[in-house]
């Protein structure tokens, strides 16, 4: 059953407090951003979506899913060497499923933690191995070393936390299924071609729990002052609402 959506925060309430994985990441990014949405329901500006990865990450999906059900190993995973098949569960709908996901109350806090996941796979020490799928397209060759991709890791480590909170033993090596358009064809001809290679990456959600008790703080408090992006650099959001506010103060200004 999906949960229902959030209401606004109430400082002090008692009815548990939905928490998305996104959510987590618009935190680490700015607290001022994350405050806004929790308490006033004020989101950030939505990008359109990216329907060609929707689509990507749906046969993807599918395509785990048929060796999956053979209990077998992709023959990606065979290339890389991968001992481990994609994992078959009851409540592997759910844990996809955007408004459940993999979930976990968090007592201390009265938060309830949830993500959605692409794919889980378990290798032959019955750990479980969180999978998650990206899409590009780029002329270079693709890889997890660009700054902004921390937010990639962010994710795959939430979702390493919130299984092992549901009492799986889970891998700290998790595998991003990374697909690229190529570039380099001489037409586009109703058709576009990709690579796929298979990145592992070593996580640590130790920061998670930290991060949650911050956010809850966060919550039961005052906005906070425009701050600084985790990545670097003020917030851009929060940067350009001070400077649309300011210019739109000094129009009134004039007027009068």
């Amino acid at each position: 059953m999906a949960y229902e959506r959030n209401p606004a925060y109430r400082p002090g309430q008692s009815a548990v407090y939905k928490i998305s994985r996104s959510k987590i990441e618009l935190f680490t990014q700015c607290q001022r951003c994350f405050w806004l949405d929790a308490r006033l329901k004020i989101k950030r500006p939505s990008s359109p979506p990216f329907q060609i990865n929707k689509a990507i990450d749906e046969l993807l999906k599918k395509e785990f899913d048929s060796y999956r059900i053979k209990g077998e190993p992709h023959p990606w995973m065979i290339e890389h060497e991968i001992k481990a098949i994609p994992m078959q569960h009851i409540d592997l709908d759910k844990w996809r499923h955007n408004f459940t996901g993999v979930a976990t109350l968090h007592e201390p806090t009265n938060l309830l933690v949830y993500g959605a996941i692409d794919d889980v796979w378990v290798n032959d020490d019955g750990e479980l191995i969180v999978v998650d799928y990206k899409a590009t397209a780029k002329a270079g060759e693709i890889t997890l070393d660009a700054d902004w991709q921390i937010m990639y890791k962010r994710q795959m480590e939430v979702y390493q936390w919130l299984l092992r909170q549901n009492g799986f033993d889970v891998s700290n090596i998790g595998y991003f299924v990374y697909t690229n358009g190529r570039l380099d064809l001489d037409g586009f001809y109703d058709k576009v071609e990709f690579r796929t290679k298979i990145i592992s990456y070593n996580g640590s959600d130790n920061w998670v729990e930290p991060t949650i008790k911050r956010m809850k703080d966060c919550l039961e408090g005052d906005m906070p002052a425009v701050g600084t992006a985790a990545m670097g650099g003020p917030c851009e959001f929060c940067t350009y609402a001070k400077s649309r506010t300011q210019l739109t103060l000094d129009a009134v200004g004039q007027k009068k």
